[in-house]
C-alpha cells in the first residue's frame, strides 16, 4: 500500500473535518495533550449553528476554543474523565459535567457501554513509514474510542512526541476518516509547583520507606514531584516505573541513574505509563525512547498486573481523611476538584504486591477562603466528599507530624493514629469529636 497517496487523499482541513459534526452528536476530543487544536478552532466557529453537542475529553491544559463561544451551555456540554483546574469551571457554567470512573475501567466503557462515537478528533504524531499515527504519550484509552467511533479525524502536529509501546499505542492511516496538518504549536506544559517546607518532610517520610528495586508510582501534584526529586538525590538504585501518570520526576529520577526496571516482574527494563503531561524535558525523553511504554490504562492501571510486581510503590495525595481512615482525593464537598483517576487502583493493586505499600499524602491543614486554617485530619468527610478510597483500603497516611499505617487498626487505634499526625492545634478538638463517635478509648494518649 502507498501509504503516502492514501496520506493525500484522505488530507482535508479543519474546517472540513469540523463539518461532520452534527447537533446531538456525541464527540470525543482526545485526552490531556492530545486534545485537538486546529480542528477545535474550526469547530468552535461552527458551533453557535448547533446544540446540544456532547464533548468527552479530560485533563485539559489549555481552555478549548469551543467552550470560548457566547453561552456555551446553550449549544454544548463537556463531559470530562478527570477535571483539570480549568474544566472545574465549567461545572458552574451548566456546560460541564464529571464522569465517575475508576480509571482502570475506562477502555471497557467505550467498547461495553458507551458502544458509540459519532466523531473522535484526536492530536496524533506524524505518521511513521509503516502507516501508523503515534497517540503520543496518552495511549490511555484512545484506540476504544477509536475501536466504536464512527468516525476519526487525527490533527497531526510535528511536536507531538512518538511514543513507543507496542501495545494500542497508534492508529493506521486505513482506519482514519480524515487528516488534518495542525499549525504545529508547542507542546501544552504542565510545570511542577514549588516544593513547600511541607512537601520536603512528607517526602523526607516516605523515602526511606522504600527499597532498591522497588517499581514507583507517583500521581500528580508537589508532594509527589519532590519525593521524586528526593528519590533523584539518594541512594536508591535499580528503581523499576509502572505508573497511571508519566510526570517530570521519572524524568529527574531516570537521568540521574536510578531506574533500571532490572527487578520488574512485568515489562522488564521498561517504563509503563497510560498518559504523560509536564514540561518539554519529558516531551523530549519520551520521544522515540523504547525505555518507555505507552500503553493504555486497562493495563497500567490493573489491579492485578499491579499486584503481580513485586516492591511496589504507589504515591499519591487526597484532599481529606477522616478519623475512620476514608480518603476523599476528588472533592470538596459537592465541589468536583478532579476524579478518582487511578488512585484506589493502585492503592489495593501496591498492597496486594509482595512488599508493596502505598502512601497517601496531604498537608496537615490548609487556608480557608477567609484566611482561617482548618484541619485536612477531619472527624467525618464533609457532606457529599467522595471517599475516592474506603477504609479498608487505607495503607500508610503521611502529613508533615509524621506517618501511620491504619492495616489491622480497629476504630479507635485509627482514630489515635490519626490524631497523632494532625495539626498540634486541632488535636484536642479532634479527640473530642473522636469520643461523640465512640470511637475514642478513656486510656487513649492526649
Amino acid at each position: 500500500m502507498d501509504y503516502q497517496a492514501l496520506y493525500s487523499q484522505k488530507l482535508t482541513t479543519a474546517e472540513n473535518a469540523a463539518a461532520v459534526v452534527k447537533s446531538g452528536d456525541w464527540v470525543d476530543y482526545g485526552w490531556c495533550v492530545g486534545t485537538p487544536d486546529v480542528i477545535d478552532q474550526a469547530l468552535a466557529k461552527r458551533l453557535p449553528e448547533l446544540h446540544d453537542v456532547n464533548f468527552r475529553g479530560g485533563v485539559l491544559l489549555r481552555t478549548p476554543a469551543v467552550y470560548q463561544i457566547e453561552n456555551p451551555a446553550d449549544h454544548m456540554t463537556w463531559n470530562s474523565w478527570h477535571m483539570s483546574g480549568i474544566e472545574r469551571k465549567f461545572i458552574a457554567t451548566g456546560a460541564g459535567f464529571y464522569g465517575p470512573m475508576r480509571y482502570s475501567e475506562l477502555p471497557r466503557f467505550y467498547r461495553d457501554h458507551i458502544r458509540h462515537v459519532d466523531v473522535a478528533f484526536l492530536q496524533v504524531a506524524p505518521m511513521d513509514s509503516h502507516g501508523f499515527f503515534s497517540f503520543g504519550p496518552q495511549a490511555s484509552h484512545l484506540r476504544a474510542i477509536c475501536d466504536v467511533a464512527e468516525k476519526i479525524y487525527v490533527e497531526v502536529n510535528q511536536n507531538m512526541p512518538r511514543c513507543l509501546g507496542g501495545m494500542e499505542d497508534c492508529i493506521h492511516i486505513s482506519e482514519v476518516t480524515g487528516i488534518v496538518e495542525g499549525n504545529n504549536a508547542p507542546m501544552p506544559e504542565m510545570g511542577s509547583i514549588p516544593a513547600t517546607e511541607v512537601d520536603r518532610k512528607v517526602a523526607e517520610l516516605i523515602v526511606p520507606e522504600i527499597p532498591n528495586g522497588a517499581c514507583l508510582q507517583l500521581g500528580i501534584g508537589g508532594m509527589p514531584n519532590t519525593i521524586g526529586a528526593l528519590i533523584a538525590d539518594s541512594d536508591l538504585k535499580d528503581l523499576g516505573v509502572h505508573t497511571e501518570m508519566y510526570v517530570d520526576a521519572f524524568v529527574d529520577i531516570s537521568k540521574a541513574g536510578k531506574i533500571t526496571g532490572r527487578y520488574k516482574d512485568v515489562d522488564r527494563g521498561r517504563q509503563a505509563f497510560a498518559f504523560a503531561a509536564g514540561t518539554q524535558k519529558l516531551y523530549d525523553f519520551l520521544n522515540d525512547n523504547p525505555e518507555c511504554a505507552s500503553v493504555p490504562v486497562d493495563y497500567t492501571n490493573d489491579v492485578r498486573i499491579i499486584a503481580g510486581i513485586d516492591n511496589f510503590i504507589s504515591i499519591n495525595n487526597a484532599v481529606d481523611v477522616d478519623l475512620y481512615g476514608q480518603v476523599n482525593a476528588e472533592s470538596a464537598g459537592i465541589k468536583q476538584i478532579s476524579g478518582t483517576g487511578g488512585q484506589l487502583d493502585f492503592v489495593m493493586g501496591a498492597y496486594l504486591s509482595k512488599g508493596g505499600k502505598s502512601f497517601i499524602c496531604l498537608s496537615s491543614t490548609f487556608k480557608q477562603k477567609d484566611g482561617t486554617m482548618a484541619s485536612r485530619i477531619r472527624p467525618t468527610l464533609s457532606n457529599a466528599s467522595i471517599v475516592t478510597d474506603p477504609r479498608t483500603t487505607a495503607h500508610y497516611i503521611v502529613t508533615e507530624y509524621g506517618m501511620v499505617c491504619l492495616k489491622g487498626r480497629s476504630t479507635w487505634e485509627r482514630a489515635e493514629d490519626l490524631i497523632s499526625i494532625a495539626h498540634p492545634d486541632f488535636r484536642d478538638e479532634l479527640v473530642a469529636e473522636a469520643e461523640k463517635m465512640h470511637i475514642w478509648k478513656r486510656s487513649n494518649k492526649r
